[in-house]
């Protein structure tokens, strides 16, 4: 993991790449979605046969942070003349939004069923250290404003309370329909805590989404972002 830390330093980079993020995730155990960066069209066909149809094909820039404003996104990919025509519009869309930007290519990676979304931030505050945030996601995050906090590292006791302290627990315990995995998200938490602490040079950690499946089936991280701490004194 320092690996890919100082390789990202060493080209004059703070943000990491989708896939250099998802490898630190699948170090530390955070379950995510399989990715491979693709540098062409046949690249990205290549990767799409290995991951098996349908994929999700996303713009790999350091300096385009939102990419569905970019039209850098592409999901549920099912053919090859898909995952082509898709690699050329995505990079189309993304020099014509930015044409100064450092693009590396197009991550090309698995597809994974919708599932309850929730949001696990994690950064340096300066004054009190290492801090990790959860609430729920999708449509709910602009709904409920609501997240609970703590300090990392967490206890699997810790990591547990934050889950049910949000306004929108009901819907994670079922409320009507079947639970889901609160063991799996409380894993992850727990988790996206010790890595925060653990490397003080990163400045702030996003998992959003993190798709949580029903009770038994697991939790994985969608998307991720992670930004490095400034260089300096």
């Amino acid at each position: 993991m320092a690996e890919i830390l100082a390789s990202v330093r060493s080209q004059g980079r703070r943000v990491l790449l989708e896939h250099e993020a998802k490898q630190l995730l699948v170090a530390w155990g955070i379950p995510t979605t399989k990715i491979k960066l693709a540098l062409d069209a046949d690249d990205a066909v290549r990767a799409a046969r290995a991951l098996k149809y349908p994929v999700v094909m996303k713009i790999a820039s350091p300096d385009i942070v939102s990419k569905t404003e970019v039209m850098g996104v592409k999901v549920g990919l099912s053919s090859e003349v898909e995952v082509r025509n898709a690699f050329e519009e995505i990079m189309a869309n993304a020099r014509a939004f930015k044409p100064d930007a450092k693009i590396f290519g197009i991550t090309v990676q698995e597809y994974v069923p919708p599932a309850q979304e929730v949001v696990i931030n994690s950064f340096q505050d300066p004054l009190y250290g290492a801090v990790v945030a959860f609430g729920l996601g999708g449509p709910w995050v602009e709904v409920l404003k609501d997240f609970s906090l703590r300090l990392a590292p967490l206890t699997e006791q810790e990591a547990r309370k934050m889950i049910s302290e949000v306004k929108g627990y009901p819907l994670l315990e079922g409320d009507g329909r079947p639970p889901a995995d609160l063991s799996a998200l409380t894993s992850v938490i727990q988790k996206a805590g010790s890595l925060i602490h653990e490397f003080p040079e990163i400045a702030e950690f996003d998992l959003d989404p993190v798709f949580v499946f029903q009770k038994g089936k697991g939790a994985i991280a969608v998307g991720v972002q992670i930004v490095l701490k400034e260089e300096g004194p």
